[in-house]
């Protein structure tokens, strides 16, 4: 047979664009209109803009760091992959992915990156890193060099509902040549206006106190049951995510008074990041954070992720902690209304979200504190009904806020908090899990969930006073997202020696427990209060959301909604594999090196018309193919695929061409031009002992420099039984 050509596409280079002229004056010159197609990057201008006032020019030599998000690939296979994974008694439940297999399947690929890399060095820009799951490319440059990148102009503003503050931004929307629409989902940096604030609150007229003051952990873990659980945190790890620093002796003098011990808190950098010689003003939210997981489950390990504050700096940290992959529960307390905050850098901060529950990690994010209108505090003002981002991802938890009674340690009565935050999204869309709350509409609503908030019922912090550390008594729905992520450590704790999946995406699980008869066992549901535009009601409500944890009701509840796999010795029988004779006419839910899936009458394929075509060029080449899916404990498993090799060559001793296949990259099969065949033949591989994880599934054709070999695939299956 005849080798087939490189497909023109594949090869496809980024033009570079062409020169600015700067002039020589220390104004950014206006970007000269390029001869080349571009594509504008849809809401990447801050709201700020259209209500702030100009000033002029950003300086043609100011340097700006920028953060370039890319798309994620096989969007639709994700979604049904989060859903899948999530629900018991599917085949994939409870197998989460690793970074690299959500990277191999549904992350950029690496020759995304490079095109990426190569357009910003043409335009003399530096590229700094490359996020590890490749979602995010950061870059430097001048303001001149960013401004002719983009195809935008940086100006200077000040913002009047801010007292004036001055901040950058890009005039008009960023833009890209055509042939990099498909990659760059945005591009954030290009402003520094938006900057995310706490979540915290303080009685009026705090002042520190020599011995503590308000609720301690014996008090919250006893009224919300949380020391019911018979966990304390042991083998997990949650990540705080936080844009200032603490001082470690706080935190040991919080342990001391209360009698609590642990691993040592540590801080991991996010673009060179670290606040702990000299914390800032937010010193107070990431002790806070600190103590009250600690107070919930003191054995977890605690992870302090510290980030510039800034699009870029949140952005970067939501990959880092995914690409990191070290913990199962994240807990956020800063956060930034969505009217305010630039749409793309959202989404970009989304797809890491995105990963997180494919990896099998809880997000708890504070709703907010300025109730249904969170831009009270921001450019967009108190006359705006608004809901807060991060707690607005339908991959976060949102946790509201109230005002707890007890009696001792015992629960007595609940109401909620009258700025506690909550509303519907206007960024995204309602998930199909988000079911029974009376609300309608398409979009998400807010909190999910809620917690003790007011800070006239707050909790004893140690932090930094004005002057000296002291104690202090702090609410705020910052004190409820890190109440919640402890839950989700003591929970984590119980399900490993259940053998049960962690708890992962919480909310498709809260949502349905909610939803069933163990919602009264499960939580207090409050429903005296308000905030702004929502009042509380029987049930779910957009101010305190479902309610407030029984903690041991609500972890017997989620425990009993299934394990990872059925019953050792027993199996569902199924096939796993996703388009598996490629009859959809593209890969996906394979990952493949362009022009595998084929149709041409070249080679024919086994049944149908489409079929998986490695190599054949008769040159140095590579293709691959490859799919991850989750394999249940308790089923043998076997793979097969129907095979055509086609060669060139004549030699019956020397394998040339070859065609490996691998499961987590361990070689299961070898195939080369020495098994060349006039038709198709049949190949099974056991895979039983992968059963109880997740693997992928890989083809790679490799082909020397000359004589061509085809390694054609068709027909494909995993079967389990």
């Amino acid at each position: 047979m005849r080798p087939r050509s490189l497909a023109l596409a594949a090869a496809l280079a980024v033009l570079p664009l062409t020169a600015v002229s700067l002039g020589v004056g220390t104004a950014q010159a206006a970007p000269t209109p390029n001869a080349a197609a571009r594509v504008a990057l849809p809401q990447t201008v801050t709201p700020a803009v259209a209500r702030s006032h100009k000033q002029g020019d950003v300086p043609a030599d100011r340097k700006i760091s920028v953060a370039v998000s890319l798309k994620l690939r096989n969007t639709a296979e994700l979604d049904r992959f989060l859903a899948a994974v999530g629900t018991p008694g599917t085949a994939e439940y409870g197998h989460y992915l690793t970074p690299a297999q959500f990277t191999e399947r549904f992350g950029p690929s690496a020759a995304d990156v490079d095109q990426v890399r190569a357009f910003l060095a043409a335009q003399g820009l530096t590229v700094d890193s490359v996020s590890a799951n490749r979602q995010v490319v950061n870059a430097t440059g001048t303001s001149a060099q960013i401004a002719a990148a983009f195809g935008t102009h940086e100006s200077t503003y000040t913002d009047p509902q801010q007292d004036g503050r001055a901040f950058f931004a890009n005039d008009a929307a960023a833009s890209v040549p055509a042939a990099l629409a498909g990659v760059v989902e945005g591009v954030s940096g290009l402003n520094d206006h938006t900057v995310r604030t706490t979540r915290i609150a303080k009685p009026g007229a705090a002042t520190p106190h020599a011995t503590p003051s308000g609720f301690g952990p014996a008090t919250y873990d006893g009224a919300y049951r949380l020391n019911q659980l018979g966990a304390d945190g042991t083998g997990t790890t949650v990540a705080l995510w936080e844009f200032d620093g603490y001082k470690s002796t706080n935190l040991t003098t919080y342990d001391s008074q209360f009698g609590l011990s642990g691993p040592a808190v540590s801080t991991v950098s996010v673009d060179g990041a670290n606040y702990d010689s000299k914390p800032g003003d937010g010193q107070g939210e990431v002790e806070l954070d600190s103590e009250i997981v600690r107070g919930v489950a003191p054995k977890a390990t605690q992870l302090v992720y510290e980030a510039p504050n800034s699009d870029q700096g949140e952005i970067d940290m939501a990959a880092k902690i995914v690409a990191d992959n070290r913990v199962s529960v994240i807990s956020i307390s800063w956060g930034s209304c969505e009217p305010d905050t630039t749409a793309s850098s959202m989404t970009a901060v989304n797809n890491s979200f995105k990963q997180a529950a494919a990896q099998g990690i809880s997000i708890f994010s504070a709703s907010g504190d300025d109730g249904s209108r969170d831009c009270t505090r921001s450019t967009s003002g108190s006359t705006v009904k608004a809901v807060d981002f991060p707690a607005s991802s339908p991959y976060n938890t949102g946790v509201g806020g109230t005002n707890l009674k007890v009696s001792g340690t015992t629960y007595s009565s609940e109401s909620a908090w009258s700025t506690a935050g909550g509303g519907v999204s206007t960024q995204f869309a309602k998930p199909t899990w988000q079911t029974g709350t009376g609300v309608s509409g398409t979009m998400r609503t807010v909190p999910d969930v809620s917690s003790n908030a007011d800070p006239n019922s707050g909790f004893a912090i140690y932090t930094q006073g004005t002057s000296a550390p002291g104690w202090q008594v702090y609410g705020g729905t910052s004190a409820a997202a890190p109440l919640w992520s402890g839950f989700a450590a003591l929970y984590n704790q119980k399900a490993a020696a259940a053998a049960k999946p962690v708890l992962g995406e919480a909310n498709p699980k809260i949502y349905a427990v909610t939803n069933s008869s163990s919602y009264g066992t499960s939580f207090h549901d409050v429903t005296t209060g308000a905030n702004q535009d929502f009042s509380t009601k029987t049930g779910y409500d957009q101010v305190t959301g479902w309610g407030t944890p029984v903690a041991d009701g609500l972890a017997n509840a989620l425990l009993g909604s299934g394990g990872t796999t059925p019953p050792p010795g027993t199996c569902t029988a199924a096939q796993l594999l996703g388009n598996p004779g490629f009859e959809t006419g593209t890969a996906s839910p394979w990952t493949a090196s362009s022009g595998v899936v084929d149709n041409s009458a070249s080679e024919a394929a086994h049944g149908g018309s489409w079929k998986a075509w490695m190599n054949g060029y008769g040159s140095a080449h590579t293709d691959s193919l490859s799919q991850a899916v989750a394999i249940p404990t308790g089923c043998k498993a076997s793979l097969s695929f129907w095979l055509h090799v086609d060669t060139a060559e004549t030699t019956t001793t020397s394998a040339y061409d070859k065609l490996t296949v691998t499961v987590n990259g361990t070689s299961v099969a070898v195939y080369s031009n020495l098994n060349k065949g006039t038709g198709y033949a049949q190949k099974t591989i056991d895979l039983s002992s992968y059963a109880g994880q997740t693997v992928t599934v890989k083809f790679n054709g490799v082909e020397d420099s000359s004589l061509q070999t085809s390694f054609v695939v068709d027909d494909t299956a995993l079967t389990v039984s």
